[in-house]
């Protein structure tokens, strides 16, 4: 249900509502994020993302079961954001679905950015998502602004990005916008980018979590082998600096 009000809005601006413009698709995505992150959060943990779910998997906040009943719910809910949005569309005469806000380079891209580009921005931006949501979990983190902090994130990370390939650090939101994209813009041949480098990126973040971290996550060692030894090296570093 979350995914689905996700993909629903921040696609459904994109699609429905053109005259909204790119700040207006960013605050669609961000502001749905955060109401549903506070809607469904007691319920299901609100992660409403791939990527961010890997990341509580792999920082053990969640075992594998609950992993791998939020991925089937994300990408089903994906799916049927992205149908909605192709539905209410289609009652307009004369109405074709384009790009449907899919995610891509080049000829998806809005500024026409390349390949590398997109995989740059994919990888680093799901790890700033990843660490706040890890952050926004945590003991210390101000009780009850979780969503505020995902959601304000998300809106921030389509703010800069969108230009860049519209803003994927979500498996399920492009997903859910290629399936219903016209089979000749590419949407569903570059898709794989959009579900490969935001799982990479969500690595990254639990690495970058570690570092930061003071409390430490518990057993990490089980999920993330060696990381242990980078941690030490990065306490090493760290211990030298302040001699």
């Amino acid at each position: 249900m979350g995914t689905a009000v996700v993909v629903g809005s921040g696609v459904g601006a994109w699609v429905l509502a053109p005259d909204l413009g790119q700040v207006g698709v960013a605050l669609a995505f961000g502001l749905s994020a955060l109401v549903m992150v506070y809607a469904i959060g007691p319920v299901s943990g609100g992660h409403l993302n791939p990527a961010i779910t890997l990341g509580m998997r792999l920082g053990n906040k969640i075992g594998t079961g609950h992993a791998v009943a939020a991925w089937i719910g994300q990408v089903v809910g994906g799916a049927i954001g992205g149908f909605v949005v192709w539905g209410v569309g289609r009652g307009k005469d004369g109405w074709t679905s384009g790009q449907f806000g899919a995610n891509g380079w080049a000829q998806l891209s809005p500024g026409r950015y390349g390949l590398g580009s997109v995989i740059v921005v994919e990888v680093l931006f799901t790890a700033v998502l990843v660490v706040v949501a890890l952050a926004a979990t945590g003991r210390r983190f101000a009780a009850g602004l979780n969503g505020v902090a995902v959601g304000l994130t998300l809106g921030v990370i389509n703010l800069v990005t969108i230009q860049v390939d519209k803003t994927g650090v979500n498996p399920a939101r492009s997903l859910g916008a290629a399936l219903f994209a016209e089979r000749n813009t590419d949407a569903l041949q570059q898709l794989w980018v959009f579900i490969v480098f935001p799982l990479i990126g969500a690595v990254v973040g639990v690495f970058l979590w570690l570092m930061i971290d003071e409390a430490r996550l518990e057993s990490t060692e089980l999920f993330l082998p060696g990381i242990s030894d980078v941690r030490d090296l990065a306490e090493g570093a760290l211990e030298e600096l302040d001699d």
